[in-house]
């Protein structure tokens, strides 16, 4: 062998048995895909002002209420915005990129090109709202906490973990399982939140508590009235309110959560500023009812602001768990009975767009792509997983003329019933075999969804099937859908820029019957599974977003929900005294970016 031979034969031989850690090199955050888009040297995120002024309140009203002010296990209702407000994680997310995250309790973040662990540093000045430091070990023990005993989800993510050591002083490490192929599992230790050691035992987190809890966020626990309202008081000794992740943020000294039992009673108390911030969801009142004094007189303003995040899936679940709705053929059924363009124009005023994907409004919807190479070589190992339409074009809602009888619908959808076994007696869809009522039920607490899911109950009553609607509150309604104990529910999944690991938390067949999953509809589905996998373990982000379309698709060729609308902005209406910055985040509005102008007014 020549010396030149040699030499290279040895560089090669040292790069094979290098560890992955000589790739690793502490930095101030860390992306899924790409770059990040903020430098070492960052102020601030661009969606903030960063010389907002402190002080002023907010007040915020909600249909709802809460029973627990411990929001990491299944059992209570936690308040909303402890996890925010009151509880930090390691690293804070920026809303102004796809999946990004920077310094909080951790200064630093190192991981090795292939991501099979993560290293954090943490910020000496971290503390407790009781004054105690946040250490190493509060690390260490919430990671076993929460994978132990905290909600289904942080039990799924956490067990990923191999190995949680002390590497240094200040330094915690996080090794994951060698056949946990994962790349975003140190974003995801990145976003674990870090509770106090010497507070939460075991005995004490295990349960539900409207004890004021101890974080080390921006807000400690004012005021609460039990499922009626809770205040939030801004810390002025918070330690990291200079951090320039938080610069421009969490700028009101209080923030205040009303709860209403319905809709009406919520709007007029907003329109007598008793809140002032509406974060409008109903197109009807949207396009009517924004005629009182204070819109007309500017006291309060009213815009659409621009949205770049998916719309996520607004839906009617069928929960396949039922027999019922075990057959494909009935769930397509059900679904062409949804008369989209009736419903819009006489319900709607034509404000809402039909919702063709579960990311829809996004690059990573599927909806008018043919599948490309990638996302064959992906389906290529479950033929039939995906229509041949869809992976033609993705998902085509059915259209209807719009005149309310929907005819040719209701005829398409007896024949695939007749073909699952059903016949019509008389008016009566019934099983053939058993002569059994085809019926059931449609769970819902949103009472703002009576005239629309009566309507929908109206239309499948033509095709002899009786749907029942149940209006129940809050508390019972949370209670079955964490036990999926229901025929049909409506549900809003939310989606993300960079949607990872949640996804098996919704689809994975591991959760369908773990309770306290959002795998509403109890989907068993190995491309699914494999999706999932592909779309965690791309690492450029072309590759990402044809994996997020390949299970697009097979979701939606599984006919597993009744794809409802969304609508195309973020309707904001807002007292004047409240003002928000002039960039929105890729999400639209967000709450901590608020602050008060003008101190004359409450």
């Amino acid at each position: 062998m020549t010396h030149q031979r040699l030499i290279a034969f040895l560089t090669t031989l040292l790069c094979l048995s290098a560890p992955a850690n000589l790739h690793a090199a502490p930095a101030h955050g860390i992306a899924m895909h790409g770059q990040l888009k903020h430098g070492p040297d960052f102020s601030h995120f661009s969606y903030v002002n960063p010389n907002a002024p402190k002080g002023g309140k907010l007040v915020y009203g909600d249909i709802g209420g809460f029973d627990s002010l411990n929001p990491f296990i299944i059992r209570g209702r936690p308040a909303p915005n402890l996890r925010n407000f009151v509880f930090e994680s390691l690293l804070a997310r920026a809303y102004d990129e796809p999946f990004s995250l920077y310094g909080l309790l951790a200064q630093k973040v190192e991981t090795p090109e292939d991501r099979s662990w993560v290293e954090f540093t943490m910020d000496p000045r971290a503390k407790f709202s009781d004054g105690k430091p946040v250490t190493v070990e509060d690390v260490i023990y919430s990671h076993a906490l929460l994978r132990d005993h905290g909600r289904p989800n942080h039990r799924s993510y956490y067990s990923k973990v191999a190995k949680v050591e002390k590497t240094d002083p200040g330094k915690v490490r996080f090794t994951f399982k060698p056949e946990v192929k994962d790349r975003e599992m140190p974003l995801i230790m990145g976003l674990m939140p870090v509770l106090p050691k010497h507070v939460y035992t075991l005995e004490r987190f295990d349960k539900t508590s409207l004890e004021a809890p101890v974080g080390s966020g921006p807000y400690v626990v004012d005021r609460i009235k039990p499922g009626d309202s809770i205040s939030y008081k801004r810390d002025k000794n918070y330690w990291g309110r200079d951090l320039p992740s938080n610069r421009g943020r969490y700028n009101l000294d209080s923030v205040t959560f009303m709860f209403y039992r319905d809709a009406t009673s919520l709007f007029e108390d907003f329109k007598k500023g008793i809140h002032h911030i509406r974060l409008e969801r109903a197109p009807r009142r949207w396009a009517k009812a924004y005629e009182f004094p204070a819109i007309k007189d500017g006291r309060v303003l009213k815009e659409q602001l621009a949205l770049a995040i998916p719309s996520g899936m607004n839906a009617l679940v069928f929960n396949t768990r039922r027999k019922l709705f075990q057959d494909i053929r009935v769930r397509k059924a059900l679904t062409m009975m949804f008369d989209f363009e009736w419903i819009n124009s006489n319900l709607f005023n034509n404000l809402y767009s039909r919702t063709s994907s579960y990311f829809d409004r996004s690059e990573l919807s599927s909806a008018g792509h043919p599948a490309d190479a990638y996302e064959r070589r992906l389906l290529a190992a479950f033929p039939g997983a995906v229509s041949k339409e869809i992976m033609q074009n993705g998902y085509q809602p059915p259209v209807s003329d719009g005149g309310g009888r929907n005819r040719k619908a209701r005829r398409k959808a007896l024949r695939l019933l007749m073909k699952a076994g059903y016949v019509l007696k008389g008016a009566t869809l019934v099983n053939k075999k058993t002569g059994k009522p085809f019926s059931f039920e449609i769970f819902t607490a949103r009472s703002s969804r009576k005239r629309l899911l009566l309507t929908y109950v109206n239309a499948l009553a033509r095709l002899g099937i009786k749907a029942r609607l149940r209006i129940v509150d809050s508390a019972q309604y949370q209670e079955r859908k964490t036990r999926f104990n229901y025929d049909m529910i409506d549900n809003h999944w939310r989606a993300s820029l960079s949607p990872g690991n949640e996804q098996s938390f919704r689809w994975g067949a591991i959760n369908a019957d773990r309770e306290g999953s959002y795998n509403y509809a109890g989907v068993k589905s190995p491309a699914a599974d494999a999706m999932i996998r592909a779309m965690l373990a791309a690492t450029d982000r072309k590759d990402f977003v044809s994996s997020v379309r390949a299970l697009d698709r097979v979701l939606l060729s599984g006919n597993y929900v009744v794809p409802l609308y969304h609508i195309p902005g973020q309707w904001l209406a807002m007292w004047s005294h409240l003002k928000h910055p002039k960039t929105n985040s890729l999400y639209g509005l967000r709450l901590d970016t608020l602050w008060k102008e003008d101190k004359k007014n409450p």
